[in-house]
């Protein structure tokens, strides 16, 4: 599946909060989902490094760049803005940086939603969390695409 091909979301939308931290309060991932994506997460990305994310609540999981730049204007999350592109939460839902075009197709969808401090210097935006083991495919396509605009490139398998 491609970012292109992301279908639409089913269902109602998930009640988030309002302001940070910026969370996932309903539909949340079952426990095995949420384990399945995070180790998918520690395997899939070349020349990464995962962690404890750098800014979300204690116990997110995160993705980070691992001694190289970003992309030539690919604006990853903060405090650094260089290096991690993508966590996860203990909810399952996730915050990430994509491209205008991405973000566009998963709010489009029904599968996120600007974080509330989402601004051209915040480049964040929330991925529901996946529900099922066919949703947490959606995740992987747009944690390839956070991937894809953070490095510039696809991802090679290891």
């Amino acid at each position: 599946m491609t970012m292109q091909a992301l279908p639409q979301r089913e269902g109602d939308r998930p009640d988030t909060g309002p302001a940070v931290p910026h969370v996932q309060f309903t539909q949340t991932s079952p426990k095995a989902v949420r384990e399945q994506l995070r180790q998918w997460m520690s395997t899939e990305f070349p020349d990464t490094v995962t962690g404890p994310s750098e800014i979300s609540d204690p116990g997110a999981f995160a993705v980070f760049l691992d001694g190289h730049a970003p992309a030539k204007g690919a604006v990853l999350l903060p405090p650094r803005l260089t290096a991690e592109f993508a966590h996860v939460h203990v909810d399952g839902s996730l915050h990430l940086a994509l491209s205008p075009e991405d973000q566009k197709k998963l709010l489009a969808r029904g599968w996120g939603e600007p974080h509330p401090l989402y601004s051209a210097e915040i480049n964040v935006v929330m991925l529901y969390a996946p529900r099922t083991v066919e949703e947490l495919d959606v995740a992987r396509t747009v944690l390839e695409a956070s991937y894809r605009y953070a490095t510039g490139h696809d991802r090679v398998a290891v």
